[in-house]
């Protein structure tokens, strides 16, 4: 696909409504950590009774995870043959379809099911959601449109993480003990009309000449249909065996590495995007990204609420100011990013020098809760210092992509960066939760992401070492 110039493409119309998409997706995704916490609390639904109740909840969130990961190399590929914008119309209903039909059933069964479909669905949007801004912004703009459209993430992760608790408490006169499904239901319709939205704005002239939703809708849905079987006949078969929440969650992360080969040996068009030294040890670097997003993500609410003894809405809005930061530091990073690029090296550089600094504020929030204080404004303060640093990071990360990536594999280089990097996420949410219950309290698992992160910085200062200097593609 060409890069477009600024006076032919609508490349602030595709942004805006790229920005919405990753709003409601990042909601739609978020609603389970706070509704399982809620569960918890209240002991209703799945978690009533549980013997290790934050083990299990962590994998329902995993499971979201497994599916995710698996379509996110198939989404990129087919965004690639098929169009991305049709491929980011297909993600956002899918999800909206999903989500609604998660409200409207019953059954820890048919919940796992639907939220492994959501992430079947939403794994598409990513890839393309990169390639799409790559193919309609002015060079000299990647990194900012990249960074700003991100920060709808920010805004969906805030209003999963404070909104999903008041939409819960709305529903508890009317609903009782099924009130955590309103959140579904209500997420579900709004992303629906969302995607019909986007079907009109974004200009159908963006499809290149083998577009085809046909093909789009049938080829996504084959890969589903079979990661779905795959994945819910490891789980029940897991599960009838009583293996723990931990060692499913280590299956499933196989299972990655398994597709991960398979793409190799059959899709030798797209080995250059796994051959590449400096690209693999990016999707390494990505993996305790996407790890301490989904930890905090995840169990921000209940960690908060641990350690500063508060309720679970007060605690949502002390986590929500990690999460809300990224509204700055998704743009300042791309901001940052397009500064340095002509730099020899300049984005790994600047790379590694902001995922230094994050890990030290991710220790400092950890050691402060060791201290045994809990004021909430303190909280808040260094969660949002360490969010700036958190999103400014992943902006540089996006756009360091593109930069090493060949353009007509942009897709599944996206893809494969966020397949490899949602093994953490996949992981996160379980394991954090075994050690949770293990211990008995959150200072392990946070201690566990710090190291994570540390580890990050080595993999990305290895980058260009030992081969060729990077040189940036915008000359």
């Amino acid at each position: 696909m060409s890069q477009s110039t600024e006076s032919t493409q609508p490349y602030k119309r595709v942004w805006g409504m790229l920005f919405i998409g990753w709003i409601f997706a990042y909601f739609d995704r978020t609603l389970t950590g706070p509704i399982v916490t809620w569960m918890i609390e209240n002991d209703v639904a799945f978690l009533e009774n549980a013997s290790d109740p934050y083990a299990l909840a962590g994998l329902l969130g995993s499971l979201f995870f497994a599916g995710y990961m698996l379509t996110q190399f198939p989404g990129g590929y087919f965004g690639d043959k098929y169009g991305y914008r049709n491929m980011i119309i297909l993600s956002i209903m899918w999800a909206g379809i999903t989500t609604l039909l998660t409200g409207l059933f019953s059954g820890l069964l048919v919940f796992v099911a639907l939220r492994v479909l959501t992430g079947l669905g939403e794994g598409a949007f990513y890839s393309n959601d990169r390639s799409l801004i790559a193919q309609v912004t002015p060079p000299k703009k990647l990194g900012l449109g990249m960074g700003l459209v991100m920060s709808g993430l920010s805004v969906g992760l805030t209003l999963g993480l404070v909104g999903t608790i008041y939409l819960i408490e709305f529903a508890v006169p009317f609903l009782g003990n099924d009130a955590w499904k309103f959140p579904f239901i209500a997420l579900g319709i709004v992303t629906i009309v969302v995607a019909l939205v986007m079907s009109f704005v974004i200009p159908k002239s963006l499809n290149t000449e083998n577009s085809s939703m046909k093909k789009t809708v049938s080829s996504l849905a084959g890969y589903s249909i079979v990661f779905l079987i795959i994945i819910m006949a490891v789980y029940i078969i897991t599960d009838k065996m009583q293996i723990n929440e931990g060692a499913i969650a280590g299956i499933f992360t196989l299972l990655a590495f398994v597709f991960i080969a398979y793409i190799y040996n059959t899709k030798p068009e797209v080995r250059p995007v796994l051959k590449n030294r400096n690209l693999m040890l990016l999707y390494i670097s990505a993996i305790p990204i996407m790890w301490h997003l989904w930890f905090y993500s995840f169990w921000s609410v209940s960690i908060v609420s641990d350690f500063g003894g508060s309720t679970l809405t007060t605690a949502a809005l002390v986590a929500s100011f990690n999460a809300i930061a990224g509204l700055i530091g998704f743009p300042l990073g791309g901001w940052i990013s397009d500064k340095v690029a002509l730099k020899q090296n300049g984005r790994r550089n600047i790379l590694f020098i902001l995922t230094v600094i994050f890990a030290i504020s991710v220790f400092a929030f950890t050691f402060y809760l060791m201290s045994g204080h809990g004021s909430l404004i303190i909280m808040s303060s260094i969660l949002f210092v360490s969010g700036t640093l958190f999103f400014a990071v992943q902006s540089i990360q996006h756009a360091f992509i593109s930069d090493l990536a060949p353009v007509e594999h942009r897709g599944s280089a996206f893809g494969l960066w966020n397949l490899i990097a949602e093994i953490g996420a996949l992981l996160s949410p379980v394991l954090s939760g075994v050690l949770r219950d293990k211990t008995g309290e959150w200072t392990a698992p946070l201690l566990l992401d710090g190291g994570l992160i540390a580890l990050s910085c080595v993999c990305i200062i290895l980058i260009g070492v030992g081969s060729t200097k990077l040189k940036p593609v915008l000359q």
